[in-house]
């Protein structure tokens, strides 16, 4: 059996299996996509909604490394922030308070202190039902902010790390503050349109539609939840709901593209880290994606997370890679020694977010990557 079908076994297995409905991996190995493969349908139960390569997903916590950690190394490269500054210095409402010390670093590492969730959205929504309109607006996002302000830390800061929500959110406000334009549009301007990232966009306020794509193109949205809150399918709007109250552009989640766009942004990164110059700077490139030792017993890095035992990237990547998940079921691992990115962009939250089945088939599928592809 030639390489790439052992691959697309495991695919069409783990599809049989329930871990998804559909999904798209896409393997890019020296600078050229090597392999790539779609399996399923977007909605298990119509039979012309097959999965394509372009398919587009929500990509969930992949919008931590994708939109605002890329977001914080570009302001970092401009002069315009630094790790060691507390957040209280570019959000003023938090002076005063508990979290108003934990740096940008700290935030960084999910070592701030701050616990990882909170269902805010439920805040949000009461005051929706008694307000319309308030859901997704100015005064929102402020309150979410206030909300966040109030938090009694978990932990004294730098002494462990506890991946956290709350500490991304601060983070996309502060890049909001500083760059004095929205989160959404930043990314756009200064990373996904110089990258050509396409199609990779925020969906702020209403569902996401074709709009994302030129109007020639095939491109299609695979829904998430049937969510319980909402009370519907969700497709082209994103699944988290704090997201979702903030009106669909977060620092933690809100992203939506296809494989081919999040390669397009780990390229990047992998250039960097290979020490060639290009959108990201070499220097900040390698110490936002090398392991922090300030604190004990962590796998992260700046915004990255790194190879731990046992992790989603397998056993057989590098100990220097850097990767990420997303809690919709995508993700991206990127080996600057093997030079190797591998994305995997599922729906596994549809129709329930009870389906746990990624967790097993991560790991498998990134050794079978490498087992099949570095030795072919």
């Amino acid at each position: 059996m030639p390489f790439p079908d052992r691959i697309q076994s495991a695919l069409q297995e783990a599809l049989e299996a329930g871990t998804f409905p559909g999904a798209v991996l896409t393997v890019e190995l020296r600078g050229a996509v090597v392999y790539e493969s779609a399996v399923g349908r977007r909605l298990p139960q119509e039979p012309d909604s097959a999965v394509t390569i372009d398919t587009c997903y929500d990509l969930a916590s992949l919008t931590k490394v994708l939109a605002t950690t890329t977001a914080w190394l570009l302001l970092l490269q401009n002069g315009l922030a630094a790790l060691d500054v507390p957040i209280n210095q570019i959000l003023e409402e938090l002076r005063g308070t508990l979290i108003g010390s934990a740096t940008v670093g700290d935030l960084l590492t999910h070592s701030s202190g701050l616990p990882g969730w909170r269902p805010y959205y439920e805040r949000i929504s009461a005051i929706e039902a008694a307000q319309p309109g308030f859901l997704g607006s100015t005064e929102a996002r402020r309150a979410v902010l206030s909300y966040i302000a109030k938090e009694d830390l978990q932990y004294e800061r730098g002494s462990r790390s506890l991946y956290s929500d709350l500490g991304f959110m601060l983070l996309g406000f502060g890049v909001e503050r500083l760059s004095g334009e929205s989160l959404d549009l930043f990314s756009r301007r200064r990373i996904y349109d110089p990258l050509e990232a396409y199609p990779l966009t925020y969906a702020p306020r209403q569902p996401l539609r074709l709009h994302i794509a030129p109007p020639e193109s095939k491109l299609s949205i695979a829904p998430t939840e049937e969510d319980p809150w909402r009370m519907r399918t969700l497709c082209g709007e994103v699944h988290d709901e704090n997201a979702f109250a903030l009106g669909g552009t977060a620092g933690h989640a809100g992203l939506f593209g296809s494989a081919r766009a999040v390669l397009a942004v780990g390229h990047a990164w992998l250039q960097g880290r290979r020490g060639e110059r290009g959108l990201l700077e070499p220097s900040l490139v390698r110490q936002f994606t090398t392991r922090q030792q300030t604190v004990s017993n962590s796998s992260w890095a700046l915004g990255w997370d790194t190879p731990s035992s046992p992790s989603s990237s397998g056993t057989l990547l590098s100990p220097e890679s850097f990767g990420h998940l997303g809690y919709t079921g995508t993700s991206l691992w990127i080996d600057p020694v093997k030079d190797l990115q591998v994305v995997l962009l599922s729906n596994r939250v549809h129709p329930t977010r009870r389906n746990e089945r990624i967790r097993a088939f991560r790991p498998l599928i990134h050794d079978l990557v490498c087992r099949e592809l570095l030795n072919a």
